[in-house]
C-alpha cells in the first residue's frame, strides 16, 4: 500500500488529527506526508517522527492563509508523480474541501467520517447514530478518505527520518481566482476542544450563560477546554465553535465532565469515544448516566466550585 497523508499545520504546528491519521498510515505500511504552505520546510522532520518515510513539501508564502484549491494542485502533482494509490485526511473544514476537489480532479472514490482503516483497505464508519459500524470501500485507485476527529492518537517515532521532497505545482487558473482578503483566529486561553486532552461541557442544566463561568474556571484548573450542547449554543449562551454532538464538532479526550447535559443521542455522538465520561447532573434519571463512567447525582452550582477548589489546591 502506498499511502499519502496530507497533513495540515496552523500556526506554525502540526495538527493533532493529522498526525494520528500519519500514524495510523505507517501502521499499515510505508507512509508518506505532504506539507504545503508558508515555512512548511521546518516542520517536515516532525512529520517524520510521526511516521514519514518521505516528506512531500510545496513551500509557497502566497500559499497563506490556507486555501483548498492550490493544495489540490498540490496533491494531485504529487499522487500523479509518485503513484499513491491512497490519499488519507483528518477531518477539518480545510481538509474535507481539498478531499472533495482532489476526488474531482482525479475521478477518485471518497469515504467520509471513518474511523478506521484495514490493511485490506476496508474502512469503518459509523452508523445509525453511532450504534454500529459499517465497512465501506473502494471501487478503484486512488482511495481518498476522511476521518473522524480523534480516530487516532498521534504517537511520535524519535529515532523517525524521512527523505525530503521539494514539490512546484503548476496551478490551475482558477486556483488562484479566490483571496483571502482578511483573517482573524479566535483567541482562546486554552487549546481547542478538537485537541484538548480534557473537556469541560455545559448545557441547559448551568441554568443562564453567565454560569458558564463554572465550566471555564473547572477546564482552567484541569488545563482542558470549554464544550457546549447544541441547545446552548442555539441560546446564545455560548459560540457554536464550542458545539459538541451530531451537529458540531466530534471529539474524543482522555476525560470528558459533562455539567448539566441530559445526553441526548445527538450529543451523545459527539463525545461517546471519550476515554473517561464524568456526568453531573441533578436528574438521576439523565440519559447521559447510562454511558458515563462516574454520574454524580447532584446541583451542579454546589459541586463545581467545590470540584473546581479541590483540583486548584492539588495542583498547588
Amino acid at each position: 500500500m502506498s499511502t499519502l497523508v496530507f497533513v495540515e499545520h496552523h500556526g506554525g504546528e502540526l495538527q493533532k488529527g493529522s498526525l494520528g491519521v500519519l500514524g495510523k498510515a505507517a501502521s499499515l505500511g510505508d507512509a508518506s506526508a505532504v506539507l504545503v504552505g508558508g515555512g512548511v520546510k521546518a516542520l517536515a522532520p516532525e512529520a517524520a517522527r510521526y511516521g514519514a518515510s518521505k516528506v512531500y513539501v510545496a513551500e509557497d508564502d502566497s500559499l497563506e492563509p490556507a486555501l483548498p484549491q492550490p493544495r489540490v494542485d498540490v496533491l494531485a502533482k504529487v499522487v500523479a508523480d509518485g503513484g499513491y494509490d491512497t490519499v488519507l485526511f483528518a477531518n477539518s473544514v480545510l481538509a474535507a474541501d481539498i478531499a472533495s476537489g482532489l476526488a474531482a480532479r482525479l475521478d477518485a472514490g471518497l469515504n467520509w467520517d471513518l474511523v478506521d482503516l484495514t490493511s485490506d483497505f476496508v474502512g469503518k464508519r459509523p452508523a445509525l447514530q453511532d450504534s454500529v459500524l459499517v465497512d465501506v470501500g473502494w471501487k478503484a485507485t486512488p482511495r481518498l478518505a476522511l476521518f473522524r476527529a480523534g480516530s487516532f492518537d498521534a504517537a511520535t517515532n524519535e529515532t523517525g527520518e524521512a527523505e525530503i521532497v521539494d514539490v512546484t505545482a503548476d496551478y490551475e487558473a482558477h486556483s488562484r481566482s479566490a483571496k483571502v482578503v482578511d483573517h482573524e483566529q479566535e483567541q482562546s486561553s486554552g487549546p481547542s476542544i478538537e485537541d484538548a486532552d480534557i473537556i469541560v461541557a455545559g448545557g441547559r442544566g448551568l441554568g443562564a450563560p453567565e454560569n458558564f463561568t463554572l465550566a471555564e474556571e473547572l477546564a482552567q484548573a484541569l488545563g482542558g477546554a470549554v464544550g457546549a450542547t447544541r441547545a446552548v449554543v442555539d441560546a446564545g449562551w455560548y459560540p457554536y465553535s464550542a458545539q459538541i454532538g451530531q451537529t458540531g464538532k466530534v471529539v474524543s479526550p482522555k476525560l470528558y465532565v459533562a455539567l448539566g447535559i441530559s445526553g441526548a443521542i445527538q450529543h451523545k455522538v459527539g463525545m461517546q469515544s471519550s476515554n473517561v465520561i464524568v456526568a453531573i447532573n441533578k436528574d438521576p434519571n439523565a440519559p447521559i448516566f447510562e454511558f458515563s463512567d462516574l454520574g454524580v447525582v447532584g446541583d451542579v452550582h454546589e459541586i463545581v466550585p467545590k470540584l473546581t477548589e479541590l483540583v486548584n489546591q492539588r495542583k498547588s
